[in-house]
This record gives C-alpha cells, sequence and structure tokens, in this order.
C-alpha cells in the first residue's frame, strides 16, 4: 500500500501548483513557468526546513517544472510550449474537480448520500393523444356548457319574478267595496272569480281581511256558502261600541 504524504495541507503537487496560481493572481491560461517555479521551490525549501517528509510526487513536478523551463529557454521551444499547455491543462482540470467536490459537499446528506438540486425543466404542453371525433365534440359541448354556466343569468329567467303585475291592497279594498256597494251582499268567493295571478289571489283576501278588521263589511256563513255584507255607518258604530 502505498502512503500519501500531505504538504502544508496540500493533497499533492497540482493542489500546491494551484494554491500558487491563485495566490499570485497569475493566469492559468498563459502560466509564467519561471515565476510558478520560484514560487514552488520556495514552498518545497520551507517544508523541509521544518523537518516535514516531502513526499516524491512533490519533488517529481519540480523536476517537471524545471524540465519545462529549460524547454522554453532553447531558440525552438515547441517541446516547452506543448509540456506547458498540458500541465496548464492538468491544472484548470483539477481546479474543475475541486470545485466540483466543494458542491458535493455542500448537497451531502451524510456517508455517501448526496441530494441534486432541483433542476428547472420547461413543460412541455404538446398534446400527443389522439381522439375519434365524437369524443371531441362531447367534449366540446361539455366545456361550452360550462362556459355558459359562469355567465350572468339573462333577464328571462327572472320575467317570470321581477316583471310580474304588482296588486296593491288598496286596490283591491276599493274593488271589493264597489261590488258590495252595487249587490250589498256577495258570494266570498265570487270576489276571487275575475283574479288570473297569485298576486290578485292574495291582495284580495289581505283587503278582505282589512275592511273586516275595519268593520266594514262582515262575513257570514260556513264553506262556500259564506257571504259578504257591506255594513252601513251605523252599523259599524254599534260594532265598534260593542267591541
Amino acid at each position: 500500500m502505498e502512503i500519501s504524504y500531505k504538504l502544508a495541507d496540500f493533497e499533492g503537487p497540482l493542489d500546491l501548483l494551484l494554491h500558487l496560481v491563485q495566490k499570485n493572481k497569475l493566469n492559468i491560461y498563459d502560466i509564467p513557468i519561471h515565476e510558478l517555479l520560484e514560487q514552488y521551490m520556495q514552498a518545497i525549501q520551507e517544508a523541509q526546513e521544518m523537518d516535514m517528509e516531502v513526499a516524491t510526487e512533490f519533488l517529481d513536478m519540480a523536476a517537471r517544472l524545471v524540465q519545462i523551463k529549460s524547454a522554453m529557454l532553447l531558440p525552438r521551444h515547441e517541446e516547452g510550449d506543448e509540456m506547458k499547455q498540458q500541465l496548464t491543462g492538468e491544472l484548470i482540470e483539477y481546479q474543475l474537480c475541486r470545485e466540483a467536490a466543494a458542491r458535493m459537499e455542500k448537497q451531502c446528506i451524510g456517508g455517501d448520500l448526496f441530494v441534486r438540486l432541483p433542476m428547472e425543466i420547461e413543460p412541455d404542453y404538446t398534446y400527443r393523444r389522439s381522439h375519434e371525433a365524437t369524443v371531441l365534440l362531447d367534449a366540446y359541448l361539455a366545456a361550452a356548457g360550462r362556459g355558459k354556466r359562469k355567465l350572468p343569468p339573462s333577464p328571462q329567467v327572472f320575467h317570470n319574478i321581477v316583471a310580474r303585475k304588482i296588486v296593491s291592497v288598496s286596490s283591491k279594498i276599493i274593488f271589493v267595496l264597489r261590488r258590495l256597494r252595487i249587490g250589498k251582499k256577495v258570494s266570498y268567493t265570487s270576489l276571487y272569480d275575475g283574479a288570473r295571478t297569485k298576486s290578485e289571489l292574495v291582495a284580495t283576501f289581505l283587503a278582505v281581511l282589512e275592511l273586516i278588521k275595519g268593520k266594514r263589511i262582515r262575513v257570514d256563513g260556513e264553506g262556500k256558502g259564506q257571504q259578504v255584507t257591506l255594513l252601513n255607518a251605523a252599523r259599524r258604530r254599534e260594532n265598534t261600541d260593542g267591541v
């Protein structure tokens, strides 16, 4: 089993290089190898002065940086540029992996369980089912019916309620008195013969009650034989005095 060592809390040489790039604000896409090499060697030297055991991989990276610097000093430094690009790609890839690891750490809920943040998915409203024409017609008629139920009712709905003729009790009082003035005594049921609506019937009945209460008429008999009699002024006074 290979033993891995850390250098001042760095997991490996790439971790140290990325730290130096970010610390010195170097362009990771165009790394100045000379400056980066000096910073790297200084970190290695400080670790050795503190009696820290430096892993072999850190020393290998130092040798690699020296090789890149040497190749770039040649008149034709195509090889040095290629090695530099390779190192740059490794650093960028390592940086992306470290950022991904930091995001995963925030999503970790314990152990090896991770949660994924919800994604914004644009809904697809395309209707892909097929129906027969009769089914579509029934659905349309049902939807149209629901739409009509939401509309305000038409005036015709209230015609029998609002537009009905209003019959006043006072008009029926006059009607009853005129009937009795002519015949003095009439059948009780005959007072309702000319009524065409419930409103007229109710108004006539209330008129009769009002006249009886005022001692102006009297109702005699039972059932269909009931008769209504007009009381004169003297008779009304007698009834009033008797009360």
